[in-house]
């Protein structure tokens, strides 16, 4: 019985000791670049309302959500998604503003989905979201803090993918078949089944023109030269106004220098219905999937009761953990950096004195009392292993010191040590 109590529910993990700290200082670095553009925090609750996240906005299904109920009977969720939360707030608490908010977050996700095996159902997510603003420069800093935020964590060998979910609606729009067959169009995109898409096209009656971007829809990735070939190949508003709105992006983009770090991909489609235009994701080697996802989600506020334009992105931050470990990419866990000091029971006062002085110093102390049944060399390698970059050893003024930086040990007194110090 005791041992069940110690493991943790499938897809649910403990983050310690090294690790938690790398993770610490991993979102410390991603919300510093936030910081910098002005985006100012905001938390939002754990659980929340299922109806926050029902279809209607487009969110995840029902099924893939973890559902539980209060004492009123009422359907509480863990939240699947920060982004539906963010809009229920701001609908609530900026209801009348009508000028651009930035908000930035962090906080854990829950996805219910078996399919998701060897991940976890349990993720941090730290991101950004713009409201009030519907300009490209919106959608380009949005694509910009991504680019910083990985620049920031170490990464140099990465890609951001840049879709347009308008380019595949004005096609879809413009079809004249059935919901069947356009859900199969769209599993052939998402999936890039360039055979598939061939034999359903040849039996559809289609104009030419959408039969040959849906014919060349897989090859539609590349640099920016890539749009003027895709606008090539249509005459519908939809799908054109969303290429020259990439266009407008890309501009802005290259004025921050960022342009070596994208790509376009119009076969990009999204697992979130409520995006209404611009998406992007974010790659490195080391996953298997993105780590950074985003869009522009503007009806989505709508829903509760503002209607208002919003792009946002979020990064995966274990799995941007993930990706730093197998790249060999270390996170400097210096603001982490702590001394233990080990005293005598009879030594107590002392202890604290130097304790305090040390702290007020700027030096993490850690105080730890020694046991009779235990040797100095233990107390040591236990602080070692805990990450402590030196251990002062007090017994009454005398005073050794080791430092594993160095990896040298020293003896001095108490009080020549605090005249030099």
């Amino acid at each position: 019985m005791i041992e069940q109590l110690l493991h943790t529910p499938e897809g649910v993990r403990d983050i310690y000791n090294s690790e938690c700290k790398k993770k610490t200082a991993l979102e410390q670095k991603l919300h510093q670049v936030l910081a910098l553009y002005g985006y100012q925090d905001i938390e939002t609750p754990t659980f929340e309302f299922f109806d926050v996240f029902n279809s209607d906005t487009g969110t995840v299904s029902s099924r893939e959500m973890f559902k539980f109920f209060d004492r009123d009977n009422n359907t509480l969720v863990l939240r699947p998604d920060m982004t539906p939360s963010i809009a229920r707030s701001v609908a609530k608490y900026y209801s009348d503003c009508d000028f651009p908010l930035r908000l930035s977050y962090v906080g854990n996700t829950f996805l219910n989905n078996r399919s998701y095996q060897g991940k976890l159902t349990e993720k941090t997510e730290l991101g950004a979201e713009h409201i009030n603003d519907d300009s490209p420069e919106a959608d380009a800093e949005a694509i910009v803090m991504m680019i910083d935020c990985f620049l920031s964590a170490g990464l140099q060998d990465f890609r951001v993918d840049i879709g347009q979910t308008d380019f595949y609606r004005g096609i879809m729009d413009a079809l004249d078949t059935t919901d069947e067959v356009k859900a199969q169009i769209h599993e052939y995109i998402e999936n890039k089944n360039t055979l598939g898409m061939e034999m359903l096209v040849s039996n559809l009656e289609m104009k030419d023109c959408y039969r040959n971007i849906l014919l060349e829809y897989n090859e539609l990735y590349g640099d920016a030269s890539m749009l003027e070939r895709a606008k090539s190949l249509t005459i519908n508003p939809r799908c054109r106004a969303a290429i020259e709105r990439l266009e407008q992006v890309y501009e802005v983009v290259c004025q921050y220098g960022y342009e070596k770090y994208i790509s376009f991909d119009l076969g990009m489609v999204n697992h979130y219905d409520y995006y209404t235009g611009i998406i992007f994701r974010g790659y490195t080697f080391g996953t298997g999937d993105a780590i950074g996802k985003g869009g522009r989600y503007d009806n989505l506020l709508v829903h509760f009761g503002k209607n208002a334009p919003a792009i946002g992105f979020t990064i995966l931050v274990d799995d941007m953990l993930s990706a730093l470990d197998r790249q060999k990419i270390g996170i400097s866990l210096k603001d982490f950096e702590h001394s233990v000091l080990l005293y005598q029971k009879e030594d107590l006062n002392d202890a604290i004195s130097f304790a305090v002085e040390l702290r007020n110093s700027g030096v993490k102390t850690e105080l730890l009392c020694k046991n009779t049944d235990k040797t100095e060399e233990k107390y040591v390698e236990f602080a070692r292993s805990q990450g402590a970059q030196s251990v002062f050893s007090m017994a009454g003024d005398d005073l050794t010191i080791y430092d594993f930086t160095t990896e040298k040990t020293a003896k001095t007194s108490l009080s020549e040590f605090r005249k030099e110090y």
